[in-house]
């Protein structure tokens, strides 16, 4: 799951290292447009659903932040 998550972000930004990024809110290094991009793009492949509770930095300031949301909500389900 996190080398497809890898890979959604690379499509959108492929320019970053979200390897080793842990701030990419707080940098500003990914903006509003790439943030509703990763969030579309997650809802579809992870089939879960990201809605504005969780539009919080600190779940998107890395892949494993990101990861660990896929994760929390898949529990949920």
């Amino acid at each position: 799951m996190m080398e497809e998550l890898k890979e959604i972000l690379e499509g959108i930004r492929p320019d970053i290292d979200f390897e080793t990024e842990d701030k990419l809110i707080d940098n500003g290094i990914l903006d509003s447009i790439d943030i509703l991009s990763i969030i579309t793009e997650v809802n579809d492949a992870f089939d879960v659903d990201i809605n504005v509770q969780f539009l919080l930095p600190e779940n998107f300031n890395s892949m494993t932040a990101i990861y660990e949301l896929i994760q929390k909500l898949s529990e949920e389900d």
